[in-house]
């Protein structure tokens, strides 16, 4: 028994037709939404693309380093203006032009790398152009496609003398790293001195304002038992008192003690001189302006420094003398110059230092001036720069006038260096602002 379809009549046949027009017409708006999509994603990749581009033409103008793409051959396909520049040429006469053209001949060895594809770095070739010849040190690189084949060769030059320039940048930099690393250590071991100091100052003062108090109170018991004993000497004493009196040195006693007491109390104030002294020092470290005696601070300082060289100094200046700023890097400063000067006349048979202070109503002006056989006429004009020194290796870090100089230089003061004109050793002169260059 067999089963036949049923027959299609006029109106399914029509229906069907219908379908298919529909699905076809689905079918051209898909494809038509996909065209439109591919075409704003390929105006999305070309503005893309273009901006690369820009970048690179951009890259490449600004850069003043000499840039040339060559293909497989050695023909130039590309470079920047910069190669223009130093040749002379215009695009037009670049393009297409062999490698070899453009160097120096010597240079073929070097060149002949560039045809075999190889890559390298920092050799020294020169480039010829019309004026005159140019030495470039230049590095190339394989040029490729996406699938990581070579279709040329790309070479970047420097001109040797950039980079000689920016050589001696980079010394110099480092030099000034060296010296602010110098500087950070020095201040952070002036730093840790100060407190130190500040610190045994501290503890000093408690002890020493003690036997100061006693002091003036034992001058005074002195004196009441001094009279006391003299109104008993007018009185009837008994042979044995008198005995006794002249057994124990009663009146060797008397004389003495005055003279012992002042020499305590000279002592104990030098003592808290001294700690006054320290802790002005230690002061140094603040970033506080304020008055203080500069000739108190020469007195210590030639105290300090010139107590151990037996030498003759020769001091022209009053007794007090007020100006404003860094006590303790006005003694620093004071000790660097004077310390500087002992050094250059340790060995002279008869060392001499003159130091004179003059002011007027703006400034005060300090010569040191020593009979050393005085600066080396050709560090003259480099006496305050980092490092420079005449002492013997180790004895000296050079630091120590550059960062006077500094000081100075931030009390809004100058400090220069000069060989007297007698031939009668170095003489440097501070001049610094009665109100440390505030306004």
């Amino acid at each position: 028994m067999s089963s036949e379809a049923p027959p299609v009549t006029e109106l399914d046949a029509k229906q069907m037709t219908e379908a298919a027009w529909v699905e076809v017409i689905q079918q051209m708006e898909q494809v038509y939404s996909n065209l439109i999509s591919y075409q704003v994603e390929l105006e999305q990749k070309n503005r893309e693309l273009e901006e690369v581009n820009q970048l690179i033409s951009s890259v490449q103008r600004a850069m003043t380093e000499v840039l040339l793409v060559t293909d497989l051959s050695g023909k130039v396909i590309q470079h920047n203006s910069s190669l223009e520049q130093v040749t002379g040429l215009d695009a037009d006469q670049i393009s297409g032009l062999d490698i070899y053209s453009l160097f120096a001949v010597e240079d073929q060895p070097v060149l002949s790398l560039i045809k075999q594809h190889k890559e390298f770095s920092q050799k020294e070739v020169t480039l010829c152009h019309p004026v005159e010849e140019l030495p470039l040190v230049i590095n190339c690189s394989r040029l490729l496609d996406s699938n990581q084949q070579v279709q040329g060769m790309v070479l970047i030059g420097r001109e040797v003398g950039e980079l000689r320039r920016a050589y001696v940048r980079l010394e110099q930099s480092h030099r000034e790293l060296k010296l602010t690393q110098e500087q950070l250590v020095n201040s952070e071991k002036m730093a840790s001195l100060g407190r130190l100091v500040a610190g045994v100052a501290h503890e000093l003062n408690n002890p020493i304002s003690f036997i100061y108090g006693n002091t003036h109170a034992l001058a005074d018991y002195c004196k009441r038992l001094t009279e006391f004993l003299a109104q008993i000497q007018q009185t009837e004493l008994p042979q044995s008192v008198i005995d006794s009196r002249q057994t124990l040195k009663i009146e060797k006693i008397l004389r003495d003690l005055p003279s012992l007491l002042d020499g305590t109390m000279e002592g104990v104030e030098r003592v808290r001189d001294i700690v006054m002294d320290l802790r002005q020092f230690s002061s140094g470290q603040t970033q506080e302006f304020r008055p203080f005696d500069l000739i108190h601070i020469i007195n210590t300082t030639l105290r300090w420094v010139v107590k151990e060289h037996p030498l003759q100094t020769h001091c022209n200046m009053p007794n007090a003398l007020e100006v404003v700023g860094h006590p303790g890097r006005i003694h620093q400063v004071l000790m660097n110059l004077v310390q500087n000067s002992l050094d250059a006349i340790e060995n002279d048979a008869k060392p001499e230092l003159w130091i004179n202070v003059t002011s007027d109503d703006k400034n005060v002006t300090v010569t040191i001036q020593d009979n050393g056989p005085g600066i080396d006429e050709s560090i003259l004009p480099q006496v305050f720069e980092p490092f420079i020194t005449t002492k013997e290796t180790g004895k000296g870090t050079g630091l120590g006038l550059s960062l006077s100089y500094s000081f100075v230089r931030d009390h809004g003061g100058q400090l220069t260096a000069a060989n007297h004109p007698a031939g009668n050793g170095a003489v440097f002169t501070l001049q610094l602002p009665l109100n440390g260059g505030r306004q």
